[in-house]
C-alpha cells in the first residue's frame, strides 16, 4: 500500500480484498483489484496529481464506452500515426483497423 493512502484508503484497500478473495478472485488478483478501486476513488475525490486515469481503459468494455484519454493511450501503444489530432470517433475506428 502506498505511503499517500490515508487510513481509510487502507481500511478500504482491506475490505474489497477480502471481498474479491470471497468471491473466489487469487490474492495476486484482488489486491490489484482493491488497489486500483482506492486508487479510482482517490482520483474522483482530486486527491492524486491526475484527474483522469492513464490507463486504456478496460478491455471488456467496447471502444465507445472509453474515455478520449484512455482511447488516446491506447492509440500510442499501437503507435498509431496522427492521434493528437484525431477526435475520440476517429481514434476508435483507428484502433479497429489497427487491431484486426
Amino acid at each position: 500500500m502506498p505511503s499517500a493512502w490515508s487510513d481509510k484508503d487502507e481500511r478500504q484497500y482491506e475490505h474489497v480484498k477480502q471481498s474479491e478473495k470471497e468471491r473466489g478472485v487469487g490474492e495476486d488478483r484482488a489486491e490489484e483489484i482493491a488497489g486500483r478501486t482506492v486508487n479510482k476513488h482517490r482520483r474522483q475525490e482530486g486527491r492524486t496529481p491526475n484527474r483522469t486515469t492513464q490507463g486504456t481503459g478496460n478491455p471488456t468494455h467496447g471502444l465507445q464506452s472509453r474515455s478520449k484519454s484512455e482511447l488516446y493511450n491506447r492509440a500510442k501503444e499501437l503507435k498509431i500515426e496522427g492521434r493528437s489530432r484525431m477526435a475520440k470517433d476517429e481514434l476508435a475506428r483507428a484502433i479497429r483497423r489497427k487491431e484486426r
